[in-house]
């Protein structure tokens, strides 16, 4: 579906309120599994903070004095790239000392269960930590970018990078205290393109759209799945919030496994416990049911 299409449909799906009990029987949820042939995830924070990281969300979500809104924008990089920086060498220096947990790894798993018996998992992300990948998973759409990828602020060029740190003047910086000083760090200094320009994070950043291609690919995985998995996601962040509903409004059976309810868990077939996940929910035993 043209994304023009699958916006226009997003936005009937948000006009239309139908409430109804999720169910949360296993047993009717493991025989749609087993029988399924493309599944969609779609993974958020909560998946990502059983390995220790952070949000940068709620009351709790400050970096120095400032919040992840007041850093992830434009006008705060076009004003001040050595803090934005100093900002981002601290989430990918800790990213690096964070191992996949239990979860990336059962979905890895999955995914690899899934293929030897001709069948596809799209994971469909809203994290940007690298750490479904490096639990092995192959089909990850990246929805809001990569902690370890750079892009050109002139000729756009994407890399990855995963050089730790990113540049000598980041070394030691990015210490989340609020008393920390701010480096100021020379432009000149800050990670450079081959090109001689200034590199950025590669992520979406508050105002900024979704990357066009990535969406396109977000979008064609959700129009062939049958089943679709919301793991450890609020679904309050648009679009993204809207893919579950959407694919529930199909008529797709759509299954939430989240710590609690979300503003979209009425709207879909069946709900769970994050932890259940794993515990009766152990997904790679259907990957060979026929």
């Amino acid at each position: 579906m043209h994304k023009t299409a699958l916006f226009s449909l997003m936005r009937h799906t948000a006009a239309m309120t139908v409430r109804s009990q999720p169910s949360s029987d296993t047993a009717a949820f493991r025989e749609l599994l087993s029988k399924s042939k493309h599944v969609v995830v779609l993974s958020g924070a909560g998946v990502s903070a059983e390995s220790g990281i952070p949000t940068f969300r709620g009351s709790g979500g400050f970096w120095r004095t400032y919040q992840a809104q007041d850093l992830a924008t434009p006008r705060a990089f076009a004003r001040d790239p050595s803090l934005v920086w100093e900002f981002y060498h601290y989430r990918r220096e800790l990213v690096l000392t964070k191992e996949p947990n239990k979860a990336h790894l059962a979905l890895s798993e999955f995914e690899k269960n899934l293929e030897v018996n001709g069948r596809k998992l799209s994971l469909i992300t809203q994290n940007i930590d690298g750490l479904h990948q490096r639990a092995g998973s192959q089909n990850v759409i990246e929805l809001h970018g990569s902690l370890f990828k750079t892009r050109c602020t002139e000729c756009g060029e994407v890399a990855d990078n995963r050089n730790s740190p990113i540049c000598p003047a980041l070394a030691g910086k990015g210490a989340p205290d609020p008393q920390a000083t701010a480096a100021r760090i020379p432009v000149s200094e800050l990670p450079q393109c081959h090109c001689g320009s200034l590199l950025r994070p590669h992520v979406v950043w508050f105002g900024e759209s979704l990357d066009t291609a990535v969406l396109n690919e977000a979008e064609d995985a959700l129009e062939s799945c049958d089943i679709c998995l919301v793991i450890g996601t609020s679904s309050v962040v648009y679009p993204a919030a809207m893919f579950a509903p959407t694919v529930a409004r199909r008529g797709i059976p759509v299954a939430e496994f989240n710590l609690e309810k979300t503003p979209e868990t009425y709207n879909f077939q069946y709900v769970s416990s994050f932890y259940c996940l794993f515990s009766y929910c152990r997904m790679e035993n259907y990957a060979s049911v026929n």
